[in-house]
């Protein structure tokens, strides 16, 4: 199984950019599907953003089209999120997943994925 690590959050203002990267470990993550969700206090953790397995097809929460994207490294041992234009509203708890499906319906569900890291904190003043 493999092991995940999230680093690069922090304190940025409204419109500030940030990238967060997810350090995996134990196996190759080129045959597994990798996804970004986030909590904010008091709500459910969301589905944010996710890269298939199959041909690195891309899904987005409408809130973050445009803004984040997704990537992985030649390694296939980083998965990257890059957040741009960043709002209040994107406070939270960021968390690194991987996944055994490949489908968009599968990939936004957080109880498909296999392995999470522990997360980190973005904090998004206005």
């Amino acid at each position: 199984q493999v092991q995940l690590v999230e680093s690069g959050g922090g304190l940025v203002q409204a419109g500030d950019s940030l990238r967060l990267s997810c350090a995996a470990s134990g196996r190759t993550i080129s045959d597994i599907s990798m996804g970004w969700f986030r909590q904010a206090p008091g709500k459910e953790r969301e589905f944010v953003i996710a890269m298939s397995k199959i041909g690195d097809m891309t899904y987005y929460v409408d809130s973050v089209k445009g803004r984040f994207t997704i990537s992985r490294d030649n390694a296939k041992t980083t998965v990257y999120l890059q957040m741009n234009s960043l709002k209040s509203e994107d406070t939270a708890i960021y968390y690194c997943g991987a996944s055994r499906y490949a489908t968009e319906d599968n990939l936004r569900q957080a109880n498909n994925y296999d392995s999470w890291g522990q997360g980190t904190q973005v904090t998004v003043s206005s």
